[in-house]
């Protein structure tokens, strides 16, 4: 059951109060796109591409996260779910802009993809992953991408929309049958986006897992979102008096639970390939467990994995506005640290995986 009494109308004081945010954002923003072009003059073509891939794919991986948790709630309802289905819903609304951000990526997929450079078109390992890892190929799936995304989130948007202002279980129940194979088609679409985009930085290296990897931790960043935003409203009416400990418990526990989805997931994929011992298989974790990066590793595994399970374990933390906030934020921060794990190591040679600037 999806329907709701809440209004779309913001109060002054908060819309005042998200004016002032959206200025230091926007701001934010602005200096941000000035850097963007500095780096790419400043690092050259190459580095550039692989700092934008990290940053990007950070920033999508929220919008996404929302979609997926979006669709989760109209299956499965909850109180969860309705203090942050607005919130959830304006993360779904830059989906169509994370989906333009993919074009430097396909424009010069041959500066940053081994497999995409014509010069490498004789080497083997290609020309056995051609019929999939090509850039016309590369151009329809991105197509396919944005139908299946930008589709779900303006449907979501819009027949929720009209639930708020009909009140009609018509628009509930379209809701509910519209994200049940949508929360298929984000998994399908996303593992293979995680391929052409993250796992074939590394031509000769393959995972199972890496999809539901890379989607756990974009539900993760999502929800860590939520969380943040949801403290913040809740100082402002109407949500003052709406949230209570108890949702902050909730949303809490479900921190927690993605915490732990992620670490089972990275342990799964490190012991499956530890244990097959192929030279192939190996030269991924070969690269990230020598030269330096051992110690990227370690951080996630105490930062991102251990420091957050053990805080998350306390009712009186989830319960907590200041606290949970605090451990939602930093949980975003650590995120960023994640996707550059999945990223830049991939450059480094496996005979000599040091770290580059």
């Amino acid at each position: 059951m999806t329907t709701t009494e809440q209004s779309y109308a913001t109060p002054p004081q908060l819309a005042e109060s998200l004016k002032k945010y959206q200025l230091i954002a926007g701001f934010v923003g602005l200096v941000g796109l000035v850097g963007l072009v500095a780096g790419y003059f400043m690092a050259g073509p190459a580095q550039f591409l692989r700092s934008y891939l990290v940053g990007m794919f950070f920033w999508f991986g929220m919008s996404m996260g929302c979609l997926v948790f979006l669709m989760i709630h109209f299956v499965a309802g909850g109180a969860w779910g309705v203090m942050i289905r607005r919130p959830l819903e304006a993360g779904t609304r830059l989906i169509w802009v994370m989906w333009l951000c993919f074009l430097p990526l396909l424009i010069f997929a041959p500066k940053l993809y081994f497999w995409a450079d014509p010069a490498h078109a004789t080497d083997k390992i290609v020309q056995l992953k051609h019929l999939y890892l090509n850039v016309p190929f590369l151009w329809i799936r991105w197509l396919i991408y944005g139908v299946v995304w930008i589709g779900l989130a303006t449907l979501l948007n819009r027949w929720s929309r009209l639930e708020d202002e009909t009140k009609s279980w018509k628009y509930s129940s379209a809701l509910e049958k519209l994200s049940g194979p949508g929360i298929v088609a984000y998994f399908f679409t996303m593992t293979f986006c995680s391929v052409d985009y993250l796992m074939s930085l590394d031509v000769t290296w393959a995972s199972t897992i890496y999809g539901f990897l890379v989607a756990a931790g974009q539900g993760l960043s999502a929800m860590a979102l939520m969380v943040a935003v949801l403290v913040l409203l809740g100082k402002y009416a109407p949500m003052d008096h709406a949230i209570t400990a108890r949702h902050l418990h909730d949303l809490g526990k479900l921190l927690l639970a993605l915490v732990m989805m992620w670490a089972y997931l990275s342990f799964s994929q490190y012991l499956i390939i530890y244990s097959g011992n192929l030279p192939q298989e190996i030269s991924w974790y070969v690269r990230r467990l020598n030269g330096g990066w051992q110690w990227v590793g370690l951080t996630l595994l105490l930062l991102h994995f251990a420091l957050p399970f053990a805080l998350l374990l306390s009712q009186t933390l989830k319960k907590n506005p200041k606290t949970i906030s605090s451990i939602a934020i930093f949980i975003i921060c650590i995120r960023v640290v994640d996707v550059f794990w999945l990223v830049e190591p991939n450059f480094v040679s496996v005979d000599h995986p040091v770290i580059t600037v």
